[in-house]
């Protein structure tokens, strides 16, 4: 009988290693890792939808000659540094920097949602209401692409901890790192929202108050911002 060359012993003992290997989680690490990548684009697509609808909505809002210019101002800049920050989701430093930008942002879209509400001729504008429905369903998105990156993220960082995989990741996976969560913030609870009950059945907002009063909201909606006086 023939003795077996070393090439061929190490060749038998690929093949008999290689479902063990499999078994104990070293390809585990990568797949994790690019579900959760694939996650992270999803919640970047939504923000940057959120920033190309916003010029659109300046205009808008603009072409309305509202007074409070302050509130278009801050969202503008908001708009500007939420678009420039540099984020990678295994930078707690960045990654930190990137969700306070877009918290800032949410908060300055929902005060100025708020504040046009004391302007009848943008609540009936169908241009305005096609873009309030539009940053409502963005909105939406963003918070299912960040709970779905949340959990593929638990699951990466939870592989990374656990043994077998954590072996691997000490070792040929060693340049693996953990990924940031998004946590909840004040400006996320507060996001843009479209008030259509505040617009009558006909779809006209309704008209202010004698004495100059704001229009009426529906019960549970976001009080009116004071119509603002002309200089």
């Amino acid at each position: 009988m023939s003795a077996i060359s070393p090439r061929m012993a190490a060749m038998a003992a690929v093949i008999v290693m290689a479902p063990a290997v499999g078994a104990c989680g070293y390809n585990t690490i990568p797949t994790e890792k690019l579900n959760a990548e694939a996650k992270w684009a999803d919640v970047q697509s939504q923000y940057q939808r959120r920033a190309d609808l916003i010029p659109n909505l300046v205009s808008t809002v603009q072409g309305a000659a509202i007074q409070e210019r302050t509130t278009l101002t801050n969202v503008i800049e908001a708009r500007a540094k939420a678009t420039s920050v540099t984020v990678n989701a295994d930078d707690p430093a960045s990654f930190e920097r990137y969700q306070a930008a877009q918290g800032e942002l949410t908060g300055a879209l929902s005060r100025l949602m708020m504040t046009v509400e004391a302007y009848p001729q943008l609540q009936s504008n169908q241009n305005f209401i096609a873009l309030q429905s539009q940053l409502e369903g963005t909105e939406n998105r963003i918070a299912v692409a960040r709970r779905d990156y949340n959990e593929a993220v638990r699951a990466y960082n939870t592989t990374l901890q656990t043994f077998p995989n954590i072996i691997w990741a000490k070792t040929l996976h060693s340049g693996s790192k953990p990924m940031q969560l998004f946590t909840a913030s004040a400006e996320a609870q507060n996001a843009p929202s479209v008030n259509f009950d505040a617009l009558s059945p006909a779809g006209a907002a309704p008209a202010a108050q004698p004495g100059g009063t704001a229009p009426a909201v529906t019960p549970g909606a976001a009080p009116a911002a004071a119509p603002a006086t002309g200089n």
